[in-house]
């Protein structure tokens, strides 16, 4: 799912993203294809880098932006890492986008603590630097922060699960992320939080990466270690839809409760074919879009946008449970994503 955009000429590609050997980076300068929202010498210059260009939520982060670019007037220049992870490459992008006059740059940080030097060094040129989803560490070291609560996106779905269970003695598995990644931690710990259970509650606890094959064969490690498992929680829907399939090659799919977070149009139709029970839906788009009119309000006016803006997080189910507040799947798929 390539979102890289090709500029007519490959001289002029050189000349506008150098050093992009480690980055995909994209519609740099002006006129440059589909990444640039304006080509007017007077527009303000925004950059954007994502984690990957393939995730489908970094695509709809990209088309967000996009679309804010061009209502707003702006230049959009984007990058991308290789993999999820590379920070090497998000540096680079960083440092060729101050280079190229960017008022503002909008990022999904890789890795949260060894990309701060380069943002220093970015908004010590007067850049403003705005996080999309994943905060920094220290999360001061942006000048804003525009994310789902992943704290709040977990507790909704532990809520669920704990309603769900209707009294039964739950054996949990934890489907997670990896170790150390803040949007992992907040979302496993605001599970626990809502479903009123701690780590030692947890039977089986395998990182997936977010990844559906690793999720399948993290379900199937469980189910080996804890063959009476009947509560998942997972990272994303991509490692739900994991968990699934190994549950299905079991037997199981009928009862084992899963929940996750995300709300990809993917993720959402499983919840309507009942794969999934419940998911929290983010918005992507909606973050990519506040970050471009914040770096445009920034330009005209030198006010920055500061703190944490939360984008909102909506749990999303057919199966409503007594006192958590949820929305269906039809709503789900009209504001999924992917």
């Amino acid at each position: 799912m390539s979102r890289i955009s090709r500029l007519p000429s490959p001289l002029l590609r050189a000349a506008a993203c150098t050093g992009v050997a480690a980055l995909a980076l994209t519609a740099c300068g002006s006129g440059s294809g589909s990444g640039t929202a304006s080509t007017g010498s007077g527009s303000v210059k925004v950059g954007l880098i994502t984690k990957t260009d393939t995730n489908p939520f970094f695509v709809k982060m990209k088309e967000g932006a996009e679309k804010a670019a061009k209502e707003n007037g702006a230049q959009l220049s984007t990058a991308a890492g290789k993999f999820d992870g590379d920070n090497a490459g998000q540096v680079t992008a960083i440092e060729n986008m101050v280079a190229a006059g960017v008022k503002g740059i909008l990022i999904t940080p890789s890795d949260s603590k060894a990309i701060v030097p380069a943002i220093q060094k970015a908004r010590a040129k007067g850049v403003v630097v705005i996080a999309l989803d994943t905060p920094t560490e220290p999360e001061g070291a942006v000048d804003a922060l525009f994310a789902t609560d992943n704290l709040k996106a977990g507790q909704l779905i532990g809520e669920y699960a704990k309603a769900a269970m209707k009294g039964k003695t739950a054996k949990i598995a934890a489907l997670d992320l990896a170790p150390g990644v803040s949007v992992g931690v907040q979302r496993h710990n605001g599970f626990l939080k809502g479903f009123g259970a701690t780590d030692k509650d947890v039977v089986c606890a395998q990182d997936t990466g977010g990844d559906q094959a690793k999720g399948q064969t993290a379900m199937e490690n469980c189910l080996q270690k804890a063959p009476g498992i009947n509560v998942v929680y997972t990272i994303n829907e991509p490692a739900a839809l994991g968990a699934y399939t190994a549950l299905k090659a079991k037997g199981r799919e009928k009862d084992v409760l899963i929940v996750s977070v995300d709300g990809g149009c993917t993720g959402t139709q499983a919840v309507k074919d009942g794969k999934i029970a419940a998911t929290s839906q983010q918005y992507p788009l909606k973050m990519a879009a506040e970050g471009v009119k914040a770096v445009v309000t920034y330009a005209k006016d030198g006010k920055k946008a500061s703190g944490y803006t939360d984008t909102g997080v909506t749990l999303i189910t057919d199966k409503a449970q007594d006192g958590v507040t949820s929305k269906d799947t039809a709503y789900g798929l009209d504001n999924c994503w992917g």
